[in-house]
């Protein structure tokens, strides 16, 4: 492999972080939690617009009234991160309301996140099965911010469970497919 020791190491972060479904009740240091944030914001986004908004808690309260109406919610995070779109911002930059620039924003944004949680030790796991509008309402959102994903956030348990099925391990080459 060619390149820096620092791309090595992004590399070795991407290939080491896991979707962590199991952690401690340890809570998440706000400071932790803000390194994650500020991460995020360097996210690529469409035309550098930042249309993506993060809404963070740490509260337990807010946290255990969210994952009841977050049914894919399966880890008992101590901290969440929800990705919300700014639709009347979006609407204001010309974005139609279904365009597709829309939710790539949101996976920079998610898997940014994600290696910034692993990479400070935190567990990660990203949800989309929630009520939209029950989340909404939990997080208190503005009008026009509408929740995308939840990326959950703890210190990983020591045992985890096991994976639903095992898979085989996919590489590259079964992934691509060559254009001459």
């Amino acid at each position: 492999m060619t390149g820096t020791p620092e791309g090595k190491a992004v590399l070795d972060a991407i290939r080491s972080r896991r979707v962590v479904r199991a952690v401690t009740d340890e809570p998440v240091a706000r400071e932790d939690l803000e390194t994650v944030l500020d991460a995020g914001r360097w996210a690529p986004t469409a035309g550098n617009r930042h249309l993506q908004r993060f809404v963070a808690t740490d509260d337990p309260t807010t946290l255990r009234v969210l994952r009841m109406v977050s049914p894919g919610m399966l880890q008992h995070p101590t901290a969440a991160i929800t990705i919300c779109t700014d639709r009347p911002r979006a609407a204001a930059f010309g974005f139609p309301p279904d365009a597709t620039g829309l939710h790539v924003d949101v996976g920079t944004a998610a898997a940014t996140l994600l290696l910034a949680a692993h990479a400070i030790g935190l567990g990660a796991g990203p949800v989309t099965s929630f009520s939209r509008a029950a989340v909404g309402v939990v997080l208190r959102l503005p009008a026009g911010w509408v929740p995308e994903m939840i990326v959950c956030l703890g210190h990983p348990a020591p045992v985890t469970p096991a994976p639903m099925r095992a898979r085989p391990r996919l590489t590259w080459r079964d992934l691509t497919t060559w254009v001459p």
